[in-house]
């Protein structure tokens, strides 16, 4: 049946059940009394709608509070078992997999860490490798938390890269830094029947899904513009403009801050991934006569640069001095940082920016201090006076986390129904009138 404006029925139940769903996802336990000026539905409205999903099993009761002269009032929440999400993070070190409830409570992990010795360099993100990682990793999780497949409301999945789609391949991921180029990601997961076929894989670019995480559920929550920088091996980034919609990935670590500087990954010469990423961090104390632990991942090295350049007070109360290549190496960093957070600042002008990602959250605050300064110096000052810089605070594993929230937020955005594969409802009439139009030109 359709109503004004070309909405179905169908399309309005939807949108009543997915408005109820977030309010109590975001903001429960909420009566039913409490639900209808959170979700701008009438009474009757809620009243069907809570009925509907209490007895799918999607909401239930969370106890009572009591009323102002009345009797107490029955509070519901989303019910945490009554589906199940996997996150994956295809990471620069390791490829990380997690079992979540709808309440985001990890319930499985698997990590498999990727080769990071130089000789193995071109085979760390090998497909094959990566791939088999996943086809090991994810039956694992599932069977170590005694959770039916047909349960999972989908498989998320970060990676590193841009993200394109077709109708043969599904998700493809362009990864120019890793040496994947248009690898049909999605097909090659669907090809080896890990899942039932109903069963969604949600494949996004990394800095995209962190900066999904942040904005629901960590520092960005409440924002209505934002940019959450991922910082890992390399840097990227995810603009986001409403706090309950996918942002858009931005390749910020490929933008130039350097004409005919330092090679970087991906080929190109001066990008700020060639200066600011941590493997590039690395490599230039190294150059600069800085001494890395021998045969150390990326993370045990930048842990001892910044114990050089940050030394512990000792036992005694003194402090040691600083490796003052480390300091230096560090502070050229934050200024070549600050002037990539001041090119986001200019062009999109958020109310905040976010620092994730493993290296980005062992820099810390001390660092991050330093990165203002610079921030400020090359900006406008009208938007770097109204943004705030600041870490996340979702921790080093947020991008699973976002990776997971791709099939939550497709679910809710469905009113709490899966994937189903029934007839579609015809369209408006003046549809096939212009696609028959068109034919016959």
């Amino acid at each position: 049946m359709k109503v004004r404006n070309g909405r179905t029925v169908r399309d309005l139940r939807r949108e009543n059940r997915t408005a109820v769903l977030q309010r109590l996802y975001f903001d429960g336990p909420l009566s039913r009394f409490s639900l209808g000026p959170a979700t701008g539905l009438s009474s009757g409205s809620v009243s069907n709608v809570v009925s509907e999903l209490v007895a799918e099993g999607l909401v239930e009761e969370a106890g009572s509070v009591d009323s102002a002269g009345g009797r107490p009032r029955t509070l519901l929440r989303v019910s945490a078992r009554s589906g199940y999400m996997i996150g994956v993070d295809i990471g620069e070190t390791r490829v990380r997999i997690e079992l979540f409830d709808l309440a985001l409570t990890e319930l499985a992990r698997v990590e498999r860490p990727l080769e990071t010795e130089a000789p193995r360099r071109v085979d760390r993100y090998d497909v094959g490798v990566v791939t088999g990682h996943l086809r090991e990793g994810i039956p694992e999780v599932l069977e170590r938390a005694g959770i039916p497949a047909e349960r999972l409301l989908g498989v998320g999945v970060g990676v590193p890269g841009i993200v394109a789609r077709n109708a043969k391949d599904g998700a493809v991921v362009h990864g120019q830094t890793i040496g994947w180029d248009a690898v049909p990601l999605e097909r090659l997961l669907r090809e080896s029947r890990l899942l039932p076929e109903d069963v969604p894989y949600y494949i996004d670019n990394g800095a995209k899904t962190l900066g999904q995480a942040e904005m629901w559920f960590g520092a960005g929550r409440g924002a209505q513009s934002a940019v959450v920088v991922l910082f890992g091996s390399g840097v990227g980034a995810c603009l986001v403009t409403d706090d309950m919609r996918s942002g858009r990935a931005v390749e910020w670590g490929h933008l130039t801050v350097r004409v005919r500087g330092r090679r970087c990954r991906c080929g190109a010469r001066g990008c700020l991934e060639a200066y600011a990423g941590a493997e590039a961090l690395l490599q230039r104390w190294s150059e600069a006569g800085g001494r890395p632990p021998a045969g150390a991942d990326e993370e045990t090295a930048l842990t001892a640069m910044l114990d050089a350049a940050y030394p512990a007070p000792a036992a005694d109360g003194t402090v040691p001095p600083a490796d003052a290549t480390a300091l230096d190496v560090l502070e050229e960093t934050a200024e070549y940082l600050g002037a990539g957070f001041s090119d986001l600042i200019n062009l999109f002008q958020p109310e905040r920016i976010l620092v994730g990602g493993w290296a980005g959250l062992q820099l810390g605050r001390r660092f991050l201090d330093s990165v203002r300064i610079h921030a400020a110096a090359y900006s406008l000052r009208y938007p770097a006076a109204r943004v705030a810089i600041d870490l996340g605070t979702l921790g080093p594993d947020a991008v699973t986390v976002g990776a997971a929230i791709l099939p939550l937020a497709d679910f809710f955005a469905r009113g709490g129904r899966r994937e189903t594969s029934g007839p579609e409802e015809q369209g408006p009439v003046w549809e096939t009138s212009l696609r028959e139009r068109a034919a016959t030109q």
